[in-house]
């Protein structure tokens, strides 16, 4: 079956890397920023819009707030890119807002933070391809008849594209986002060209358009939350601006230096472009309506349901460019394409995020271990099939997804720049020289004024977009943090139940003609239960075999089995490409070679567990390991079962406490009676 797979897979996502490889895939900066700034540097293809869309609740009129908006989100996002600064320089190892504020203001705000950026990801791949499909759909019937089907296909191929790694798909990814910003900044300078010099007049599509006003004259408070709303739509241009400080790990040495300038980089076109096309549109006479079908007037009458209403910075090309013309179709294809690939900041740091939270027990381990292609694959595919779900819930929408973005991102913004004021806090208290107290001093304060400002827009977000989506946002971040903190209790449940005593190992072995092999990860209660256990058989030879797939974990196995003086030998096997299966296969499969007429008793240590949730945080290995060497002939597999305490919840479940016992429970002893026996004074004491 593996070999039956195996080609698929490669023809899919290529061949497999050694581990010692992954240097030769980190990123130079000229592909870090289409990677990671993809998605800030794409989202003003529609974040201008977004601006203008609510303005128009009030009629044309209020078109004139739009460049007091477009200043608004200019300085916040200079004070965020500012801010993040710091953070790459201070916390450098990929955990980004995590790191930071688990670090500086405990766990519970970084698992908020967490929960936020995990939704966020999630949103910017279900945003970037809804509205990607839109964008083509305008020209393109099938795409729009067919948009969910269409955006779940692009979810897919992105997946795959991610899989063969993060270079080869930032290679890929890096033509069209420079086209696009190419052609951004190419219409801006022609249209400001045009406008200034030749004193040309261009319009818009729908600049002889006129807008109904779903609220005329608005003033006092409804006008200062129409502009409020308008400032959070707009802030959409931020979205993905914290994925490079996650991303720190995947650059090029100096790691933060390097991304700190490719922050700096993406900071100054994301704002440039965003003013510009709020610029050109103003000057073009663009007219956009929330509903425009009713709301939008041509001739006296509203324009009906057949009326696609185009983007702004499609009817901006237009009138720059005139409409059909080849820079025109070069621009729109471009932006319709880096839609797309701006969900590439998801699949590069929901993965990474993904893994420190793995490290940290806050999500299944499977997630922490990089994949044939060096990249973290079981996180990209949870990510897509997180996507997938939300694209078929909201049938491809990007006007109804928009509405639930926003919100993650300035929670881990805000609990972010606290924590990094904490951070500055803390040094200052024990940094003596003068000039690295104003280093710290003038970062300090870069902070302060970030999380001051993004607190703000947060209040603002949550007021002005609750009602329009923004409680789906939240309760997935309710959702994620309780996961989360399930499984950690899980995991430091089980850690301390399986804790290996110090107590003596018995170092009886008995004569037998059977090789026997343990199969070690750990040195815990379960593998010294199979060690002691594979004693009793008699094996003319016993080993402990562990497989090395994280050289730190294999050095503490080595340490901590020599200081405990286990009388086994330990035979650790390198697995280049992070395989468990196939190195204990070969290992086996050798000796069957060397010996044809012994028998290899392989002994797996494995976790009972009372849920059916809870087979899915063990026993994965195990279950790969048993079904291949069923195969092997001369090969004999044996579980050793250790009783977790919530495999007592199976016997309650039977109804038949008194009689059921547990397998194994006769050695072993039923958890309650264990652990009163464990209670009672030692009588040779």
């Amino acid at each position: 079956m593996s070999k039956l797979t195996d080609l698929p897979k490669r023809i899919l996502i290529g061949r497999a890397l050694r581990s010692d490889k992954l240097g030769e895939t980190l990123l130079p900066k000229r592909i870090a920023l289409p990677v990671f700034a993809s998605d800030p540097l794409s989202s003003v293809a529609y974040a201008p819009g977004e601006v203008l869309l609510v303005l128009s609740v009030a009629g044309v009129s209020a078109y004139h707030f739009s460049p007091w908006i477009a200043l608004a989100v200019v300085v916040l996002m200079f004070t965020v890119v500012a801010s993040y600064r710091q953070n790459v320089r201070a916390y450098p190892s990929g955990g980004g807002d995590y790191e930071v504020a688990n670090t500086n203001l405990g766990p519970k705000a970084g698992l908020t933070v967490a929960s936020a950026l995990l939704v966020d990801y999630v949103l910017t791949v279900a945003v970037s391809i809804s509205s990607g499909v839109e964008n083509l759909g305008s020209a393109i019937p099938f795409v729009i008849e067919h948009k969910t089907f269409c955006a779940v296909g692009a979810i897919v191929l992105l997946t795959l594209m991610n899989l063969r790694g993060v270079k080869e798909s930032g290679r890929l990814f890096a033509i069209p986002t420079y086209l696009f910003v190419a052609g951004v900044f190419g219409m801006i300078l022609w249209g400001a060209f045009r406008g200034l010099v030749l004193g040309d007049t261009m319009h818009a599509p729908t600049s002889e358009f006129e807008i109904k006003p779903e609220h005329e004259g608005l003033a006092g408070f409804a006008l200062v939350f129409l502009l409020l709303r308008a400032f959070s739509s707009g802030c959409a241009a931020l979205t993905g601006v914290e994925a490079i400080s996650n991303g720190v790990p995947a650059f090029r040495k100096p790691k933060s230096r390097n991304a700190a300038t490719t922050l700096a980089a993406m900071g100054l076109l994301a704002v440039t472009m965003f003013c510009g096309i709020i610029g050109l549109a103003l000057a073009t006479d663009v007219k956009m309506a929330e509903n425009p079908a009713v709301d939008l007037i041509r001739d006296g009458s509203p324009v009906g349901e057949n009326f696609t209403q185009d983007p702004v910075i499609s009817q901006v090309a237009e009138a720059v460019f005139g409409h059909g013309s080849f820079l025109f179709m070069v621009l729109a294809a471009a932006t319709a394409l880096v839609l797309f690939l701006a969900a590439n900041t998801a699949y590069n740091g929901f993965p990474l995020l993904g893994s420190i939270l793995a490290q940290d027990r806050y999500l299944p381990r499977q997630l922490h271990t990089r994949g044939d292609r060096l990249a973290f694959s079981n996180g990209i595919v949870l990510l897509a099939g997180a996507a997938i779900l939300l694209v078929w819930i909201y049938d491809a929408d990007s006007t109804h997804l928009i509405q639930l973005y926003i919100v993650g991102v300035f929670v881990s913004f805000t609990l972010s720049q606290t924590g990094m004021v904490r951070h500055w806090n803390r040094h200052l208290s024990t940094e003596e020289d003068p000039a690295r107290r104003r280093h710290m001093i003038r970062s300090r304060a870069i902070n302060a004024f970030g999380a001051t400002f993004t607190g703000l827009v947060l209040v603002v977000v949550l007021a002005t977009k609750f009602t329009h989506g923004a409680w789906v946002a939240l309760l997935g971040m309710v959702i994620f943090y309780g996961t989360m903190t399930a499984i950690r209790k899980h995991y430091d449940r089980v850690a301390d139940e399986i804790a290996a005593d110090e107590a003596p190992v018995d170092e009886g072995l008995r004569p037998s003609r059977v090789h026997a092999i343990v199969l070690v990860s750990k040195l815990h209660r379960p593998t010294l239960r199979a060690l002691a256990y594979a004693k009793l058989i008699r094996a003319d030879r016993l080993e402990a075999l562990s497989i090395s797939v994280d050289p730190d974990e294999t050095k503490a196995l080595r340490e901590d089995w020599e200081r405990r003086g286990i009388n086994v030998p330990l035979k650790i096997l390198d697995s280049p490409y992070r395989e468990v299966t196939r190195p204990v296969i070969d290992y086996v499969k050798g000796l069957r070679r060397e010996s044809p007429r012994d028998v290899v008793s392989v002994y797996i240590p494995e976790y009972v567990v009372g849920h059916w949730y809870e087979h899915l945080l063990h026993n994965q290995s195990a279950l790969r390991l048993k079904g291949r060497l069923l195969f092997t002939p001369g090969v004999m597999v044996t579980s050793v079962p250790y009783q977790l305490q919530s495999s007592e919840a199976a016997k309650r479940r039977a109804g038949k406490r008194a009689e059921w016992n547990a397998p194994g429970s006769v050695r072993r002893g039923p958890v309650e009676r264990r652990n009163s026996r464990s209670k009672e004074p030692n009588p040779k004491k």
